[in-house]
């Protein structure tokens, strides 16, 4: 188990590299730093003055070199502009030029600075996933039992009225996307429209206090899209186990059907989800931008999106080794409990 374990973290390291510098060249594109000369300057900038800014402050330099000081594992670049002033990729307000570290990059935890917020992109990431994390907790809770019990109810008994009405309940909440269902849960629930109101405030009051009303429509968005297809993995795992050769035999010992269920049918039927569920990780980081953008809570998603839109690089590339490291531990969890729920795989 340690070897695997140890190989897969290699190829997790591989794969982390590859997607981050996938997007820092997407990112590091010209008409994205000249975007970014015009918004920290002018947007009357000529193209001379637009090459003099990113020249000055190392942006027209060669994209590995770029990259690895990102990284940490580059020295950082000191240049003196065609203004004549020196500038270091390691200087801040607080150090000057002379004063400033060799290196300065993901690995010694300086991510950089938003030009949008006008802070850290390390605190910024920090504070926002905090927020994000606690709506992806919740929607876990209401999602995860939710979906399990839909599977198993319709798995029991393939092809009965229970089946066929929860199985589509569940292809209904899978087709049904989250801008669709979000805007319709706002306007029975949330407007004036059906004069039901039910649920007051605001997702952004939630980001501070989180109470029933003001969270409760953004987690039900988000956990009736995933909770669907969990389901239908669930109730297709679970009918495929309730006709094999030892549920029958123990069918006809006279063992009662409860727990026939609950003692063999279940564990075997739950290694699937098990994978499935892991994967609802990755798919939230994507769902809650969506969502967070449609309710207005600023988690990562919103985060996100208004990075994109004000083209702050280091602010992305902040958030996108967040999606990468999530979704890369959590398949690394998946392939560990999968190998210890079914005893039919060894690890050598």
């Amino acid at each position: 188990m340690g070897l695997f374990i140890l190989k897969r973290f290699g190829v997790m390291v591989m794969t982390a590299l590859c997607l981050t510098f996938i997007v820092f060249f997407l990112t590091n594109l010209y008409p994205n730093l000249e975007k970014l000369a015009k918004s920290e300057g002018n947007f009357r900038m000529s193209d001379e003055e637009v090459a003099s800014y990113l020249g000055n402050n190392g942006y027209l330099r060669p994209l590995p070199v770029k990259y690895g000081e990102w990284l940490g594992v580059w020295p950082g670049y000191v240049i003196t502009g065609s203004d004549g002033k020196t500038r270091a990729r390691c200087a801040t307000i607080d150090i000057p030029v002379d004063q400033a570290p060799t290196f300065c990059g993901v690995l010694q935890g300086d991510w950089g600075f938003s030009n949008v917020f006008k802070d850290e992109v390390s605190s910024i990431v920090g504070t926002r996933l905090g927020l994000t994390g606690k709506l992806m907790f919740w929607v876990m809770v209401l999602m995860i039992p939710s979906a399990l019990i839909v599977g198993v109810l319709a798995g029991m008994k393939e092809g009965s009225k229970l089946d066929r009405s929860l199985s589509s309940f569940a292809i209904t909440t899978t087709a049904t996307p989250e801008y669709v269902s979000g805007v319709i849960l706002i306007t029975v629930f949330a407007s004036s429209a059906f004069g039901l109101k039910w649920f007051k405030g605001t997702a952004t009051q939630a980001a501070d206090a989180a109470t029933f009303e003001n969270f409760f429509l953004p987690v039900l968005t988000i956990a009736l899209y995933g909770m669907g297809y969990i389901a239908r993995m669930t109730r297709a795992s679970m009918a495929e186990v309730m006709t094999a050769q030892y549920i029958r035999t123990a069918r006809l010992k006279g063992v009662s059907f409860r727990n026939v269920v609950m003692k063999h049918a279940l564990r075997n039927a739950l290694i699937a989800p098990f994978t499935v569920i892991m994967l609802q990780f990755p798919w939230l980081l994507n769902g809650v931008v969506i969502v967070e953008t449609l309710f207005n809570y600023k988690g990562v998603g919103w985060t996100l999106v208004a990075a994109a839109g004000n083209n702050d690089i280091e602010l992305l590339l902040g958030i996108s080794v967040v999606s990468v490291m999530v979704v890369l531990i959590t398949q690394l969890i998946s392939d560990i409990g999968y190998v210890y729920l079914n005893p039919r795989i060894s690890v050598n």
